[in-house]
């Protein structure tokens, strides 16, 4: 039988002011994300949207829930498949286009993680071992839009 896992935050609008959404150019977008255990994140609308530049949009954590949890099932079966990384580093980007009635939706995601491994030997399954990292992914298993990769692997330097 398959395991289920709850999730439970909580997100409290924190950018009401005096005169709450009285009209849409002045109430606030700032928000606390917060969860058991973790420092609340500070969230708001992406700028486009007259939100806060300094905090956390929904889209960006979108993209970056994608990026770790591709990292963490690419980094376990690494490790199971005896490939030691010893670098990971993901300059994810994704595309969000706008409806014309207000809404939208992302398009694409690409991941283009830069992987070092420890050996020259390793680099080739370290490549491979992309593909069954998004296999796995609960996050990307769990989005429509289509999560593209573009890894490159590199050997640790004196190797």
């Amino acid at each position: 039988m398959p395991r289920s896992h709850d999730y439970a935050l909580t997100v409290t609008w924190t950018g009401a002011g005096a005169a709450g959404t009285v009209n849409y150019r002045d109430y606030g977008r700032d928000h606390e994300v917060s969860a058991a255990g973790p420092p609340p994140l500070p969230g708001s609308a992406d700028p486009t949207f007259r939100g806060d530049p300094a905090r956390w949009n929904p889209e960006q954590l979108l993209l970056a829930a994608l990026a770790q949890c591709h990292m963490l099932s690419y980094l376990s079966l690494c490790a199971r498949g005896r490939v030691v990384v010893t670098g990971y580093v993901d300059e994810a980007v994704g595309t969000m286009v706008e409806s014309g009635d207000g809404g939208g939706a992302f398009t694409e995601v690409v991941l283009r993680p830069r992987v070092t491994v420890a050996a020259p030997e390793m680099a080739e399954r370290a490549a491979e071992l992309h593909e069954r990292a998004h296999r796995l992914c609960f996050i990307a298993s769990s989005v429509t839009f289509p999560v593209r990769h573009e890894p490159v692997t590199v050997v640790a330097s004196g190797r």
